[in-house]
């Protein structure tokens, strides 16, 4: 199968070996960061630097003048990534002959929920979540999907890859992170993801739903979990605490918003992008699921982009209700994590990529050549040459 290595453009940018060591790894694409959120990172190889520090989310390249006048607009890079780093990064790997496609965070901005806190998530308890765009209101799906087509279409790019193109939920990696003391449970993390901004709350209204009384419901549903009562796995465990049909109205509007953020982001991407341009979501399939593989109903994504980036770390599950609605030419890529420090097996990629293709997957995404040690470089290289 197909494969593309994840990287930013700082593994590449100052290193003149990186993309010669990356196309040896027998890799036929890279899936290169254009727009992505604040985080640290290892750069275990490079001559000038080993740990990169992007301070917030921003765009990897000189945004253009679309956002002139706007209050939401995406923020520049600072020394992490100066000036037109993607397409400096992009110019190199293309030059050691490998194809490059964008890879663009969408919903996922703890700045710009700093800078202007009516954007963001707030839960049934009025706490706001600043990394968590709501994406239900009209401005922020504006701004995300001008950023989808900014970001996507790069120049050269052969096509794009839309993380967190859906809800973005409580569950968020976060400096000396301090709330797992309670075990929440996939039901109540849906609760505590549930968002009650002026737009939601209005959206609810709309549905029928008083918003104060649908807000008392979920912090009632909530009650027995904070006392630490275990709770039903799976969209059941959601129906037991708040009900089933208040529970229904909750996800009915948030699908709702997801489908229409994706339609939006997708085809202004098409809109900006040549003729043949693939454009792929980081998806689940299970609808009400937050985070950087937003929940996604596999019918309907597959007919709006050409396929799928699916999680397939701890086996390929998720693959398969995408691969039931899947025509001849979607792309299903499973994607692996092969940095064996964060929890990946680059020692079984061979067997981890077949047990992918019988579940569906038609390409693999590997998760994340910048990251690797040494080591895992040499075992996922011995992998995709047949060794492995």
């Amino acid at each position: 199968m197909k494969a593309s290595a994840f990287l930013y453009p700082w593994d590449v940018i100052g290193d003149p070996d990186a993309p010669a060591r990356i196309a040896d790894l027998g890799v036929a694409q890279v899936t290169l960061a254009a727009a992505y959120h604040s985080t640290r990172a290892l750069t275990p190889r490079h001559p000038r630097h080993r740990v990169v520090t992007a301070e917030h989310a921003a765009v990897l390249y000189a945004p253009d003048d679309r956002w002139q006048g706007r209050a939401l607009r995406p923020y520049p890079a600072g020394d992490w990534a100066p000036g037109d780093a993607y397409g400096e990064a992009a110019e190199a790997l293309a030059a050691a002959g490998l194809d490059v496609h964008s890879w663009v965070v969408l919903a996922h901005n703890s700045r710009m929920g700093a800078e202007h806190p009516g954007t963001s998530v707030v839960n049934a308890y009025g706490d706001r979540y600043p990394w968590a765009p709501c994406i239900a209101q009209p401005a922020t799906r504006a701004h995300l999907t001008d950023l989808a087509a900014e970001a996507a279409a790069r120049p050269g790019a052969g096509g794009t890859e839309l993380e967190s193109c859906g809800w973005y939920g409580l569950a968020h990696l976060h400096a000396h992170d301090k709330i797992a003391g309670v075990g929440l449970g996939e039901a109540g993390q849906y609760l505590m993801s549930l968002c009650f901004c002026a737009d939601c709350r209005a959206g609810y209204a709309r549905c029928g739903h008083d918003p104060d009384e649908l807000a008392a419901a979920v912090r009632r549903a909530l009650d027995p979990v904070w006392r630490g009562a275990a709770t039903t796995p799976g969209w059941a465990g959601v129906e037991k605490l708040l009900g089933a049909e208040t529970a229904a109205a909750t996800r009915a509007w948030r699908e709702e918003n997801a489908r229409a953020l994706q339609e939006a982001a997708v085809g202004a991407v098409r809109a900006a992008a040549p003729d043949g341009f693939q454009v792929l979501l980081h998806a689940d399939p299970v609808t009400y699921h937050c985070g950087a593989n937003a929940g996604a109903d596999p019918r309907h994504i597959l007919a709006v982009a050409d396929g799928v980036v699916v999680p397939c770390t701890g086996g390929p599950d998720l693959l398969e209700p995408f691969a039931a609605h899947a025509g001849e030419r979607t792309v299903l890529a499973a994607n692996l994590t092969v940095v064996a420090g964060m929890g990946g097996s680059p020692a079984t990629l061979a067997a981890d990529a077949r047990h992918a293709a019988r579940s569906g997957a038609t390409e693999l995404r590997l998760y994340h050549a910048g990251l690797a040690s040494g080591d895992d470089l040499a075992l996922i290289g011995k992998a995709l040459s047949g060794g492995g």
